[in-house]
């Protein structure tokens, strides 16, 4: 038996639908929790989850789409990415996840037909090598908080390493390289780490790899010729934050080169009012959920522009300081944001979506083909 991370070890439950109780996933998942057990889920029947376990984890058949745009809002400029989606919800416990307004069942599913996935990214990224795609597994789930049960991220480097159009970020808090060995061109896979002030990952991200773990997992793969993507979001304030936010910036550069850094992304805490609502309850001593919001044109609750700016400029200037430039973005602000903090707005990069695609697929750059 695989030894696992200590939050895969709270893992009581495992349910799995018939037609996937067979696939490679599923068997890895019998070898790695071979004590736990299982509840096999015939063809319609529906998975029940009264407790609302966060200890379940659900292996899916899903009938839904694999590929799909980042669910952003006109109101805001999104990065524009492509989501590969592999499943839903985390089972790391970070105060402020969204995930946990998004899916209210506590339950980690895993959709275990790949062959289904396989078939629709190959039909896709075959009709179409002449557009780049930067696509993402973290968008719905942590990329590799499951990747020592599943191997998921193994599995998907090696299919994608087919596509040169193709560009994978891992987003994660956790340090997990074991994917390493799968990949053909570093310069196609995007090792990502949320970062946040220490303050914050002390008392708001349980269960997660610590700020110098994470920094230290950065600088291996930067030294094994990947670019790093490194991510702001959410920003909180709290008494004390321009040192806790200094502090960590300083901290990047002590492990990583500006030009080991492909794109590096800010958002202020922005959140559903449910969102709110079960931070109260759940995490009483988190005090930022009371700072002064209001209701942004997508119906999250965010902070007032004045005090989101003041933050942004605080830590932009920071890292311009240690010579970040067109790597720094902002996620889900206003043209008034960026050029209020920055001098410029995403339509003076050609759009957000193209600056990104340019970062992340900087040796056909200077080519002229058609992006998604």
């Amino acid at each position: 038996m695989i030894e696992l991370p200590s939050y895969l070890n709270k893992i009581s439950r495992v349910a799995v639908d018939e037609e996937v109780k067979d696939s490679p996933l599923a068997l890895r998942l019998k070898q790695g929790l071979p004590q736990i057990p299982w509840e096999i889920l015939s063809s319609g029947e529906e998975l029940e989850n009264k407790d609302k376990e966060s200890s379940l984890v659900y292996l899916k058949s899903y009938k839904g789409n694999f590929l799909r745009f980042c669910p952003g809002t006109k109101f805001y400029r999104c990065c524009g990415y492509r989501i590969i989606h592999i499943g839903e919800n985390c089972p790391l416990n970070c105060s402020y996840c969204i995930l946990k307004a998004y899916f209210q069942d506590g339950v980690q599913k895993v959709w275990a037909n790949q062959e289904d996935l396989w078939r629709e990214l190959e039909q896709e990224f075959f009709s179409h090598p002449e557009k780049l795609y930067r696509t993402g597994t973290g968008e719905f789930t942590d990329s590799l908080a499951l990747e020592p049960l599943t191997g998921y991220s193994q599995d998907l480097i090696a299919f994608l390493g087919r596509f040169p159009n193709v560009c994978l970020e891992l987003k994660s808090k956790i340090v997990d390289l074991s994917w390493i060995d799968k990949v053909r061109r570093t310069d196609r896979v995007l090792p990502a780490w949320s970062l946040n002030a220490p303050e914050i990952v002390r008392y708001e991200e349980r269960d997660t790899a610590g700020l110098e773990d994470r920094l230290k997992g950065a600088r291996e793969c930067a030294q094994l010729g990947f670019r790093v993507c490194l991510h702001f979001d959410p920003i909180i304030r709290f008494p004390g934050w321009k040192q806790g936010y200094a502090q960590v910036v300083d901290m990047i550069f002590d492990y990583l080169r500006p030009k080991d850094i492909c794109y590096f992304s800010l958002g202020s805490f922005r959140c559903m009012p449910e969102l709110k609502r079960y931070i109260a309850a759940n995490w009483p001593e988190s005090r930022y959920i009371y700072d002064e919001y209001i209701v942004g044109l997508d119906g999250k609750l965010r902070l007032f522009r004045t005090l989101r700016v003041e933050q942004f400029r605080f830590i932009t200037d920071r890292l311009r300081s240690h010579g970040l430039g067109k790597q720094i973005y902002f996620c889900m602000e206003s043209d008034e944001v960026w050029s209020a903090v920055l001098g410029y707005c995403p339509a003076d990069l050609g759009g957000l979506s193209n600056h990104l695609l340019n970062q992340a697929f900087e040796d056909v750059s200077a080519k002229k083909v058609f992006r998604v």
